[in-house]
Formats: C-alpha cells, sequence, structure tokens
C-alpha cells in the first residue's frame, strides 16, 4: 500500500536533490572560511582588473590636459588619490563579498541539513516497514 506521506517526502526531496540541491552541495563541500575566502579573492581581482580598466580609460581621455601642467608633485598627488581609491575600492567589495559568501554558504548548509534530516526520516520509515 502507498503512503501518501512518503510519497511526499519523496518528492520533496528529489525536487530539492534537481533543484537548490546541486549547487548546495558543492557549496558545503567548503568549510565557511575557506568558501568565503576564496570567494572574496576572486572579487578583489576582479575589482583590481576593473579597476585598473577604468584608471587607464580617465587618464587617456585627459591625457592631453595632463601632459599641458605635468610636474612631480601633481604626479604624485594623482598616484596617492589613485591608490587611495583603490584600496577603499578593495575594502567596500572585500567586505560586501564576505558578508554575500558566508550569507551563502550559510543558507546553502541549512537546507543540506535538512535535507539530511528528511532523508533520515524516509529511511527510519523503510526500516520501520521491513519489520
Amino acid at each position: 500500500m502507498i503512503d501518501e506521506q512518503k510519497v511526499k517526502l519523496m518528492t520533496k526531496l528529489a525536487l530539492y536533490e534537481h533543484t537548490q540541491g546541486k549547487e548546495d552541495f558543492k557549496v558545503s563541500e567548503y568549510y565557511r572560511k575557506d568558501y568565503a575566502g576564496m570567494h572574496i579573492f576572486s572579487s578583489i581581482l576582479w575589482v583590481t582588473a576593473g579597476y585598473v580598466c577604468v584608471a587607464v580609460m580617465i587618464v587617456l581621455a585627459g591625457l592631453d590636459a595632463l601632459m599641458d601642467s605635468m610636474s612631480n608633485s601633481l604626479m604624485i598627488m594623482f598616484l596617492m588619490i589613485f591608490v587611495v581609491g583603490y584600496l577603499g575600492t578593495v575594502v567596500i567589495y572585500a567586505v560586501i563579498s564576505s558578508y554575500i559568501y558566508n550569507q551563502k554558504h550559510k543558507d546553502a548548509r541549512m537546507r543540506v541539513k535538512k535535507y539530511n534530516h528528511d532523508l533520515t526520516r524516509l529511511l527510519k520509515w523503510y526500516e520501520r516497514e521491513k519489520k
């Protein structure tokens, strides 16, 4: 005889496995610090590439004006603005990435724990039926 509750539980487990489960299982394989650290590092690399591209475009756009008024103090000032802007941008993106990926790992872990709990319930159900 088919038990409706068991069928619902099995359907719920199968649906999770085929939708969010694939990504959640990959995410939950890592420790939270490792997962967040890996993504923070990649975010910093992408921010660096983007910041350099934007800085190069700004320098190329104002190259004529820059060449007319070039002095050592002006070059040092522009370099300091570039470095401070870069460090500020990297810190902001690192903090945002840290929050996002820590939360993503926490949510994935919670869903995987719920999946494991439901799977344990299903296994106990099968054990009861064998007896």
